[in-house]
């Protein structure tokens, strides 16, 4: 990683921290406060209406498409997070017998500059856009790569993907290996240095997936894993505090239940004693 991507890195993982220890206090003052309004009594009415609702209540076709729905989306966010982990951890040495797949972070394939007179000449429609996320396959021999292959290659620890512009097979000057030039599409002029096969990961033979990059590119990112740490927390956090409150509630309803229990039986046996009186007192009038 680089300085600046160090850098970031870390004030991510500060506003992270932050974020997470501010949430944390609210989310906490929140439970805390709607838990004590339970045990007071005053969402009493709510929570019996809740009660009687829930014991009548049928599971909709709605509430079955969203729960599918919610599902389908966690297993899209992983599918997507291991698809750009997958891209993230490609091998950077050169591609074997399984395809790799890249993400194009340069413009420099993306049209064709006017100047170079070989892309119109040739009919050469195979340009490659930013954040293009782009298959890449074994290299064949060094004999065997031709003018105008596009190829990725390694320079200074960067990873380039340009096009076969000139072959120098071996001389005088090289005797055991070929030179190539190469060059971007949008470029006017080819690389300052020549390429050897040993530079070589990868040659690119046109399929490729329009902008998908971006995605993987912010996956990627210190910013994109900020985001998934803050989507597991919200995930983790989320059912805690509903299970929280519903216990708190489901506790507050048992004892609403035996409070009216207490209070009808206090009410029929009130009402029964009362019924005994009347009826001593029909008895001693019948007597009289």
């Amino acid at each position: 990683m680089s300085q600046y991507e160090i850098y970031t890195l870390i004030l991510c993982l500060i506003v992270f921290v932050a974020f997470t220890v501010l949430f944390t206090l609210m989310i906490g003052l929140i439970v805390k406060s709607t838990i004590k309004l339970i045990r007071s009594g005053i969402e009493d009415e709510e929570i019996r209406k809740e009660y009687k609702n829930a014991a009548v209540k049928r599971t909709t076709v709605w509430e079955i498409v969203e729960k599918v729905f919610s599902i389908l989306l966690c297993v899209l966010f992983a599918a997507c997070f291991a698809f750009s982990l997958y891209v993230s951890l490609s091998p950077n040495k050169a591609v074997g017998s399984i395809p790799t797949l890249r993400v194009v972070n340069s413009g420099s394939m993306a049209q064709k500059n006017e100047n170079n007179d070989y892309l119109f000449d040739n009919n050469l429609n195979d340009q490659i856009f930013t954040f293009d996320l782009i298959v890449t396959h074994a290299l064949p021999a060094e004999e065997d790569l031709k003018l105008y292959d596009i190829v990725v290659y390694k320079v200074d620890e960067i990873f380039l993907v340009h096009r076969i512009v000139g072959i120098e097979e071996p001389n005088a000057d090289h005797p055991e290996e070929y030179y190539f030039l190469l060059q971007g599409d949008n470029v006017e002029r080819p690389d300052r240095f020549p390429v050897r096969y040993s530079q070589m990961k990868a040659i690119y033979r046109g399929e490729r997936i329009p902008f998908v990059g971006s995605f993987v590119s912010f996956l990627q990112s210190p910013a994109g894993w900020l985001c998934i740490i803050l989507m597991i927390f919200a995930v983790i956090a989320a059912p805690v505090i509903e299970n929280k409150i519903a216990k708190e509630k489901a506790l507050r309803i048992k004892l609403i239940m035996h409070q009216e229990k207490t209070e009808e039986t206090s009410t029929e046996s009130a009402n029964s004693l009362n019924a005994e009186k009347v009826d001593e007192g029909a008895e001693g009038g019948d007597e009289n």
